[in-house]
């Protein structure tokens, strides 16, 4: 692809690409083009998970098709720090109580920043999702597809919001799960998700007592002041591990929020993790971290978090004066005194970006777009129900699917009503309007 699409004779960049092949080619509709997430999530990655991630329905008619966007993983990627700098990056205490610990952190922010910058300038001003939505309609074309279908989970929604505001008569079908909502601008929806994971805790903890013998306590209250004490506790005495890495106040964050995500497994993770904890040692929460974060077992990461920071840097404009995180560190601790600090000052790091935003936050329109399927979920922190229903709002044909549930995105989660209302979207062009499961 051209990095820059204003220069299409300029310096070219690779984008990866995998398909497994349709199971049944006699029935073969196309090409399924898929996304996990992020920013920064590897579509190679995803498709390799194609039989446990799609029903047999799906990858019977489909190809499915999955790509590294521009910068992520196989593709020309971006690399902004070494394994142990990004230890440290993720060890820094998330939420500052004093002015030696926000210096540590704007340290850190402005060191990613300029480790990104450094490595390749270009790339760090052309990693916009919508440079990677115009990727797309390129391997649509690429593909032999006659128009795309496409499904996009988390951060996926977006990119395919993108997509449908640029080539809206390009689609033929599009599943948008987990959505974001567009018109949001950075801090307010840190807000939102700030809310949507402090929910979700409370549900994990909530079922960890209903599940009896709870290491965190017998009721609710006192399994909440547990919480509190441990995650206090912490802050000044980090947890040892069998490695030399220890547990501070980073990898608490991190570990108890990448099991939010879950129920299923995450949930029974966290309170093993812990029980654990409680009794002094942190390699369980390592484990849920790193999961987060793309750490290896060798100390090597993906490029999923330095990515997911350059494409939310330039996806849309940040405050680039420190007291605007500090200030809504301080507004969030009152409705979400577990994440609202941490998720404030989780995108400071943006005030010290060189690259420009491409737009400002706005409704997305795709007129002449065929159907497109919003699944939405109750209870999901990480993209809160709320954002799906204004997406299938700003989108006139967009058509809302409800789960009500707990957990990030819906399809092949669990739900045999989900995923029966998607299989029939994507093969048989059939939706139900305001449909709920």
């Amino acid at each position: 692809m051209p990095l820059d699409y204003q220069q299409p004779a300029g310096r070219r960049i690779a984008i990866a690409v995998i398909r497994l092949p349709a199971a049944d080619p006699g029935q073969r509709i196309g090409s399924l083009v898929i996304n996990p997430g992020g920013p920064g999530g590897s579509g190679i990655d995803y498709a390799r998970a194609a039989r446990a991630a799609f029903t047999q329905a799906v990858r019977n008619r489909f190809d499915i098709v999955g790509f590294d966007p521009r910068g992520v993983g196989q593709s020309t990627p971006l690399h902004c720090l070494t394994g142990p700098q990004l230890d440290h990056y993720f060890h820094v205490d998330p939420t500052p109580d004093n002015q030696s610990e926000i210096n540590e952190l704007v340290a850190t922010d402005q060191q990613l920043a300029s480790g990104c910058e450094k490595d390749d300038p270009g790339l760090v001003h052309h990693i916009s999702t919508l440079e990677q939505a115009r990727d797309m309609d390129v391997l649509r074309v690429a593909l032999g597809d006659a128009k795309l279908t496409y499904l996009g989970k988390s951060y996926g929604t977006y990119l395919g919001a993108k997509y449908a505001q640029q080539y809206p008569k390009n689609i033929r079908a599009m599943v948008l799960d987990g959505a974001l909502d567009p018109t949001q601008s950075a801090l307010a929806e840190d807000k939102v998700q700030a809310e949507g994971f402090e929910r979700e805790l409370r549900g994990f903890i909530a079922w960890c007592v209903g599940q009896g013998g709870c290491p965190l306590g017998a009721s609710t209250s006192s399994a909440t002041q547990t919480f509190d004490r441990l995650q206090a506790s912490v802050d000044t005495h980090e947890l040892p591990s069998a490695s030399s890495r220890t547990v501070g106040q980073g990898e608490f964050f991190l570990g108890v929020a990448a099991s939010l995500y879950d129920p299923a497994s995450g949930w029974p993770a966290l309170r093993a993790a812990l029980a654990q904890a409680l009794d002094g040692r942190g390699d369980r929460l390592l484990v849920l971290s790193d999961a987060l974060t793309g750490r290896n077992p060798d100390g090597t990461y993906s490029n999923l978090q330095e990515t997911n920071a350059a494409i939310n840097c330039v996806d849309r404009p940040s405050p680039r004066t420190l007291s605007a995180y500090a200030d809504l560190a301080r507004q969030l601790a009152s409705v979400a005194p577990h994440f609202g600090p941490a998720i404030a000052w989780g995108n400071a790091g943006c005030a010290y970006w060189a690259a420009p935003p491409v737009e400002q936050p706005h409704a997305v329109s795709a007129p002449g777009a065929p159907p497109i399927l919003v699944v939405g979920t109750t209870r999901d922190p990480a993209t809160p129900y709320v954002w799906a229903q204004a997406l299938a709002r700003q989108l006139s044909s967009g058509v809302l699917l409800t789960y009500n549930g707990d957990g990030h995105t819906a399809y092949e989660r669990g739900s045999s009503c989900v995923d029966r209302a998607v299989d029939a979207y994507l093969i048989s062009l059939t939706v139900t309007p305001d449909q709920h499961c």
